[in-house]
């Protein structure tokens, strides 16, 4: 079968608006080109996949046939061997050893430090200030990871630099992997960043692992069951080197996906009233004035709607995977090797799948109507073997901190200042502003 060619160039560069968009909108229009579409960046031959039912066979039913492609390769420096990563037998180790630290009685212990990180965060709002909601939202998922995974191991200073660090790996790692090999050898301040920003974060992680191996106490926390935890079939556990590179794959995963969805939640109430009082009548009901618990959640009905919402309209661009051996892909055959595309944001705007999908529409998420959503089609986590291992932890911190502002808080867009867009991977919010106004 013969595959069809894009029309055009994937424009990969520039921070404006303007360029976001282009990208967006010539990912999505490839859509209309067929099924599987084959783009060239540079001398890299890739294969975009369109449609949902095909992504879901890439990553759930011939997952196996493919690893983390050319994407991942750049970010080796970063996550060395972990998750993220990580390939074959050694990923399917890990992750067995990394998921029970995930399991729910675990994520119930750490719900507890998502309510309290919500509620200090509040507490030092000022009625009527204005405040810039995703410096807000990120040191809070700084805040939150940074205790679950080592409980009290880092100072307000460690963590202040783990959000600094965090974000511009985050930035100038997915300028080098859109880049020739060579461009990350130039002597250019992006990479001198990158380089040093990682270096910091990994004195930080092996620090706080050496000192809790020395300790060998179980504190709860993330770190003390991946310290802890064994191989079933050896009765190995982890090396420093292998903790490092599993912490740091929880660290900034962890922070990227809540800070985003929660700038974008407190967005998206501001802008949609009816949605706002909508939320503040379950928050009221639910909670009744108290902290909300992991046992919340799921009572929390139309609120994990509104979260569910905002990570469809606000999710990373694209993300690849590579070839492992000839595999045939919707009747399409995949040489050894071939770099395979897909994007999340596309799917979650395919019409197709999601009428009006510009549109904010919580109630397209109520149990009739997301019951009609096609496999493939919503992938915030990914999905199959190498879907995201955090993703409860991830949703609960999302659903409670969320609970926690509305409980007492409306922010409010600042008229005249509307939240402007940066960065690649993502639609990232600059200068967010939102002024905290008391409930009544």
């Amino acid at each position: 079968m013969s595959v069809p060619v894009a029309p055009g160039r994937l424009p990969l560069f520039g921070h404006t608006v303007r360029m976001l968009r282009e990208r967006y909108r010539f990912t999505a229009s490839l859509r209309n080109s067929g099924d599987i579409v084959r783009i060239d960046l540079g001398t890299m031959r890739t294969y975009f996949v369109t449609n949902p039912s095909l992504v879901h066979e890439l990553l759930v039913k011939k997952g196996s046939s493919f690893r983390k492609g050319a994407l991942f390769d750049k970010f080796q420096p970063v996550f060395g061997n972990g998750l993220a990563t990580s390939n074959g037998a050694f990923h399917r180790r890990q992750r067995r050893m990394v998921r029970p630290a995930f399991h729910g009685e675990r994520v119930a212990l750490y719900a507890r430090t998502m309510a309290r990180a919500a509620a200090d965060l509040t507490a030092a709002w000022r009625p009527g200030e204005v405040r810039v909601v995703e410096e807000d939202a990120q040191s809070l998922a700084v805040t939150v990871v940074g205790e679950a995974l080592f409980s009290t191991g880092m100072g307000d200073h460690e963590i202040e630099e783990v959000g600094r660090s965090t974000f511009t790996v985050l930035k100038q790692g997915m300028v080098r992997a859109l880049s020739p090999s060579f461009v990350e050898r130039l002597p250019l301040r992006g990479n001198r960043e990158f380089d040093a920003a990682v270096e910091r974060l990994r004195t930080i992680v092996l620090d706080v692992v050496r000192g809790w191996r020395e300790e060998g106490v179980d504190r709860g926390d993330l770190l003390s069951m991946l310290l802890m935890a064994q191989d079933a079939d050896t009765g190995e556990g982890m090396s420093d080197e292998q903790l490092h590179d599993e912490v740091m794959t929880l660290l900034i995963g962890g922070i990227e996906t809540t800070a985003l969805a929660l700038a974008w939640t407190f967005h998206e109430l501001g802008r949609n009233p009816e949605v706002e009082r909508r939320v503040h009548a379950e928050v009221d009901e639910v909670l009744g004035g108290r902290s909300p618990e992991f046992a919340d959640l799921g009572k929390l009905v139309y609120l994990n709607q509104v979260v569910d919402e905002v990570l469809r309209m606000y999710p990373v661009w694209f993300l690849m995977r590579r070839a492992i051996a000839p595999v045939d892909l919707g009747g399409v055959p995949l040489p050894e090797g071939a770099e395979v595309i897909f994007s999340p944001h596309a799917l979650h705007h395919d019409p197709t799948s999601f009428p009006d999908p510009d549109r904010f529409d919580p109630d397209r998420w109520s149990s009739d109507r997301a019951s009609t959503i096609p496999q493939g089609a919503f992938i915030p986590f990914g999905a199959g073997a190498r879907g995201c291992v955090g993703n409860v932890f991830a949703r609960a911190e999302i659903v409670i901190t969320a609970a926690t502002v509305a409980a007492k808080w409306r922010l409010v867009p600042v008229p005249g200042k509307p939240a402007r867009v940066k960065f690649t991977t993502a639609a990232y919010p600059s200068r967010m502003l939102m002024t905290v106004v008391p409930r009544s």
